[in-house]
C-alpha cells in the first residue's frame, strides 16, 4: 500500500500516573508492558513473552573508586535504577532502499523511552564534583511495529563522557511451557528442533520458536555495529537470555543493539515482516551510490591467465556480470608474507590486464582477500584496487563476535565505500540490517549453504530462520555431483533465497558443462533484487513457496523437503489479467534421464497452479503479463 504522505509526531511528555508503562503497535496487535526492569509482550491478545528481565550488567569498580562511590554499588547495576520519566513518539513514513526485496518500505511504529536514574540520589565525592545520579542513568527505548517489537538500552550523554564496562545483559525471553526452538550453535551449522529445556549451549540468531498454541516467534538482533555479538542461552527451562560473546567497553552517549521479537499465526508471516530489521538501522549517507550494482557472480578458482579469461568469456555468454578471483591470487591466504597488494609471482597475469579484459566484455572483477591481509594492508589496498578497477572484495575468514573485531569489520566496510568498492563478507558473519546504512555491503555468508551441501530439509528451514535477518551468500550449485537435491530444487533457490550478489555454479567450475540447458533460462532471467516480495506458503523444515516481482514480471520458487509434495501455488498476488507462465519442474523418475520439464502456458490471475514436487525437489515459475 502506497502512503502519499509521511509524518513524524514529535516527542510528547508522558506523566508517570502508574509504574507500569505500555506501548501498542499501530494496528493494536502487539502490546509491550514494562514495569521496573521487567517486560512482557502480547500478540493478538495472547501472551507470547511472559514477564521477563531487562537490564545490563556493568562492572565499573575501578572507575567508581576513583569517583569516591562506595564499593559494592556496582552490583545489580540496573536493579538500582528507578523510573524518572517517559517520553512517547509516533512515526509513520516510507523510505526507499537503494535496492532490496521491496522497492519501498513502510517504517511505522509507536515508541516510548523510559528514563531511569539511580534511586539513591546523592552526589559523588567532593574532589570529583561528580553527580552520581547522572552516572547511574539509562534509558530503555521500546518500539512497537505492526511487524514486531524492538527494544534497546541507551546511555545518555554525561558531562565527562562516561565510560562503562558492560559485562553482560539481563535481557531474557520467558516462553510458555511446551515451546520448541530451531536450535543452531553456529552460523554455518544445521538446525535441530529442541524444547526449551535440557541440553543447550547457546543458539544462533535469528532464533525461530513455535509455542504450544501454534504461534511462531522469532528473536533477532538489529543494528549491531560496534558492540559484541549476542546469542541465546537457556537460563532455565522456558527462559532464554541474551548471551554476549564478551564484555563491551562503551562511552556515553551510546545505544546497544536492538533486541527484536516477531510473531505470526503462520510461519510465512515472519518472512513477510522481516523488513523491521532494516528499519531499525540508520539511513545511508547522502551522496552518489550509483556504483553499487547488485547482480550475479561467478567464482574463478583456476588462477592462470587463460582460465581467468575463459571464465570472463563464460560470464559474458551466460549473462553473469561479475567474476571473482578466489583465494590464492596473491599467495597462500593464511600466511603473513602473502601480500594482497600484488599478484603472486607464481601467477602469469597482472590485475590491471584482467580488469581491462573483463571490462571489454562488460564484466566486473571481484577479488577474495583474507582478513589477515585486510587487517594489515586495508589502507593500502583500497586506493590500489580502485586504481586497478576492482569492483568488490570478498572478505575471507573474518573474526567476529567480540567488540574489537565487530568494530574493525564495520569500519573496514565503511572505508570501502570511500573507494567505491562493494563487499561480500564470508564465513561466520551474520547480518543485523546494516546494509541499509552501508548498501555496498551486498551480502554475507553466515549460512550452511552449498559449501556444506545440506539436504532439502535444511534448505526449507532457512527462509524461516537465517534469511529473516538479511541476505545470505548460499553459493548456489547446479551440476555438482555432491548436491543432495534435485535440479528443480536448485533452480528455485534463485527466487527463494535473497542475495543481491548471488553466486551461481559455485562448485560447477571451471566451466559448467551443460549450461545451455533450457531450464537454466530461469537463472538467467531472474534478477537478484526485486520490487516486491511475498512468501505465499510454507512450513519450517517442510516446504516454502516464495514470489518476487521485478517490474511487471513475477518469479516464484517452490521447494520441498525430502518428501514428495503436492503444492497449490496461489496466483491472487498477480494483478488481474492473463499471464504466460514458464514452469520448470523436476521430471518424474519414470521419465528416465530427463532432468527438468520445461512447460509454458497461459493462465489467469487468481487461478491456483497445482504442482507435484519430487522428494528433495522444487519448481521455478516465471510469470509474464500478456500485453
Amino acid at each position: 500500500m502506497r502512503i502519499p504522505f509521511s509524518f513524524i509526531l514529535m516527542w510528547m511528555f508522558m506523566p508517570l500516573f502508574s509504574v507500569a508503562q505500555e506501548v501498542t503497535s499501530p494496528d493494536g496487535r502487539y502490546v509491550v508492558k514494562v514495569e521496573g526492569m521487567t517486560y512482557s509482550v502480547t500478540y493478538n491478545s495472547k501472551v507470547i513473552i511472559q514477564k521477563s528481565r531487562l537490564g545490563v550488567d556493568i562492572d565499573n569498580r575501578l572507575f567508581e573508586s576513583a569517583l569516591g562511590v562506595p564499593r559494592g554499588e556496582h552490583k545489580d547495576w540496573s536493579g538500582a535504577l528507578k523510573l524518572s520519566g517517559v517520553d512517547s513518539m509516533r512515526v509513520d513514513t516510507i523510505w526507499t532502499p537503494l535496492y532490496g526485496e521491496n522497492s519501498q518500505i513502510r517504517d511505522r511504529y509507536h515508541q516510548i523511552v523510559l528514563h531511569y536514574e539511580n534511586g539513591h540520589g546523592g552526589q559523588g565525592s567532593v574532589s570529583s564534583g561528580y553527580d552520581k545520579r547522572k552516572y547511574y542513568a539509562m534509558d530503555i527505548v521500546v518500539r512497537a511495529y505492526n511487524e514486531g517489537i524492538a527494544f534497546r538500552y541507551h546511555f545518555p550523554e554525561t558531562a565527562n563522557s562516561l565510560f562503562l564496562h558492560v559485562t553482560g545483559e539481563q535481557t531474557s525471553f520467558t516462553m510458555p511451557e511446551g515451546t520448541v526452538a530451531w536450535y543452531e550453535e553456529w552460523a554455518q551449522g544445521h538446525y535441530e528442533k529442541r524444547p526449551l529445556k535440557g541440553d543447550w549451549f547457546e543458539s544462533e540468531r535469528p532464533l525461530l520458536l513455535q509455542q504450544p498454541d501454534g504461534t511462531y516467534v522469532a528473536l533477532l538482533e538489529a543494528a549491531m555495529r560496534d558492540y559484541t555479538r549476542g546469542k541465546f542461552r537457556l537460563k532455565k527451562d522456558n527462559e532464554l537470555q541474551v548471551s554476549m560473546y564478551s564484555c563491551a567497553d562503551i562511552i556515553s552517549p551510546y545505544d546497544t543493539p536492538w533486541r527484536v521479537v516477531m510473531a505470526g499465526e503462520k510461519a510465512v508471516d515472519l518472512i513477510n515482516n522481516k523488513d523491521i530489521v532494516l528499519c531499525l538501522n540508520k539511513e545511508r549517507a547522502q551522496g552518489d551510490w550509483s556504483w553499487v550494482r547488485p547482480a550475479k557472480g561467478f567464482r574463478c578458482c583456476r588462477l592462470d591467465k587463460a582460465s581467468i579469461m575463459k571464465s570472463v568469456d563464460f560470464c559474458a555468454d551466460f549473462g553473469i556480470p561479475y567474476v571473482e578471483l578466489d583465494a590464492g591470487w596473491y599467495g597462500p591466504e593464511g600466511k603473513v608474507g602473502s601480500d594482497a597488494r600484488r599478484v603472486s609471482a607464481q601467477r602469469d597475469f597482472t590485475m590491471p590486464e584482467i580488469c581491462q579484459y573483463a571490462r571489454s566484455k562488460g564484466i566486473g572483477v571481484w577479488v577474495y582477500v583474507n582478513q589477515r591481509a585486510l587487517y594489515h594492508q586495508l589502507d593500502d589496498l583500497l586506493p590500489l584496487y580502485q586504481q586497478w578497477g576492482i569492483k568488490g572484495i570478498k572478505f575471507g575468514f573474518v573474526q567476529i563476535g567480540n567488540q574489537q573485531w565487530s568494530t574493525w569489520l564495520h569500519d573496514a566496510v565503511e572505508k570501502c565505500a570511500r573507494y567505491h568498492i562493494m563487499v561480500d563478507i564470508h564465513d561466520e558473519y551474520r547480518p543485523t540490517g546494516l546494509s541499509r546504512t552501508y548498501p555496498h555491503l551486498l551480502t554475507q555468508e553466515g549460512i550452511a549453504g552449498n559449501e556444506e551441501m545440506p539436504d532439502a530439509t535444511h534448505n526449507v528451514t532457512l527462509p524461516f530462520t537465517r534469511y529473516l535477518c538479511g541476505a545470505a551468500d548460499y553459493t548456489l550449485c547446479y551440476f555438482n555431483s555432491r548436491v543432495k537435491n534435485t535440479p528443480g530444487h536448485q533452480l528455485a533457490m534463485m527466487a527463494v533465497y535473497y542475495s543481491p550478489l548471488q553466486f551461481i555454479f559455485w562448485y560447477d567450475n571451471p566451466y559448467p558443462t551443460g549450461w545451455e540447458s533450457a531450464e537454466l533460462k530461469f537463472w538467467k532471467d531472474c534478477p537478484t533484487v526485486f520490487d516486491q516480495s511475498i512468501a505465499l506458503d510454507g512450513q519450517p523444515g517442510e516446504y516454502i513457496v516464495q514470489a518476487r516481482r521485478s517490474g511487471s514480471d513475477w518469479f516464484v520458487g517452490a521447494m520441498t523437503n525430502t518428501k514428495e509434495r503436492i503444492v497449490s501455488i496461489p496466483t491472487n498476488f498477480l494483478p488481474k489479467g492473463k499471464y504466460i507462465v514458464e514452469i520448470y519442474n523436476d521430471a518424474p523418475a519414470a521419465e528416465g534421464k530427463k532432468r527438468v520439464v520445461c512447460d509454458s502456458k497461459t493462465v489467469r490471475s487468481g487461478k491456483p497452479i497445482v504442482l507435484t514436487l519430487q522428494p528433495s525437489g522444487g519448481a521455478a515459475l516465471h510469470f509474464k503479463p500478456v500485453k
